[in-house]
């Protein structure tokens, strides 16, 4: 019987798992503190610059350097695609769909076009990164009450101007599988109401990069891929025709 193929799969089993202990401690004991320290000092400058009177640019030129560290120093690149379809002087309803936390830094990173984030209201509880957001302009959403959720859309129609965009993931939660969930109408609303294109972004590769169930990063690559802006008609949008041709777009460039 011939064991060099089982002594060569045993051999290369054993490499990888090297691999990825000597990852695990790069992870935790050298990017960690780095990506903590990086996280805080740029929370009090783009709350500094906020109180400056700066918060359009602190609200995303700080966080979009301190997103860019999150991917180079855990080997993940970003391919963007189609970025054509996008003027920077124009505001959007950017709605993507929500694989892993690494959107977030994806986005923020390489998305390129100044915008807000759309967020619970409870993330403002978050240590640094919580004051950091309300400062500098992200749009925290109260569904307390109707007056609260009236105050919340007065905010955003203020805010999304001069080429100011809105970023959604209104599956409104990270997935579990990969896969994409249902849609929420919130997203999409606003953009009717307040007659702005939406712009679907398809989000593939976060989810192998770091899925919710666990806090270990994997090296890997995300695209994202821009599709073509859904214009507002002279009537407006029709709700949930926009809404099925963003999740039908966003679908379509994912694997089957």
């Amino acid at each position: 019987m011939n064991i060099w193929p089982l002594e060569g799969a045993i051999g290369k089993n054993q490499s990888t798992n090297h691999m990825k202990y000597l990852l695990r401690i790069y992870q935790w004991v050298i990017v960690c503190p780095i990506l903590l320290t990086l996280t805080i000092l740029t929370a009090v400058l783009t709350v500094l610059l906020s109180l400056l009177g700066m918060g359009k640019w602190a609200g995303y030129y700080p966080p979009k350097l301190w997103a860019k560290f999150w991917c180079w120093l855990m080997f993940v690149r970003v391919e963007v695609r189609n970025r054509r379809f996008i003027d920077k002087k124009t505001s959007y309803v950017f709605v993507a769909n929500h694989q892993g936390a690494y959107d977030i830094f994806s986005i923020y990173a390489y998305l390129n076009h100044n915008f807000r984030w759309m967020m619970k209201k409870s993330l403002e509880k978050v240590p640094f990164v919580g004051i950091a957001c309300k400062s500098s302009g992200h749009i925290m959403v109260d569904r307390s009450s109707p007056s609260a959720i009236k105050a919340t859309m007065d905010e955003a129609k203020e805010k999304l101007r001069d080429g100011m965009s809105l970023v959604v993931f209104p599956e409104g939660a990270r997935s579990w599988d990969g896969k994409m969930r249902p849609f929420k109408r919130g997203a999409f609303k606003l953009a009717l109401d307040f007659n702005l294109p939406v712009v679907p972004i398809t989000i593939d590769g976060s989810f192998k990069v770091l899925p919710r169930t666990t806090y270990n990063i994997t090296p890997g690559k995300i695209v994202l891929t821009i599709h073509e802006p859904i214009m507002p008609s002279a009537e407006g949008h029709d709700l949930d025709k926009v809404l099925a041709e963003s999740f039908e777009q966003i679908q379509s460039s994912l694997p089957a």
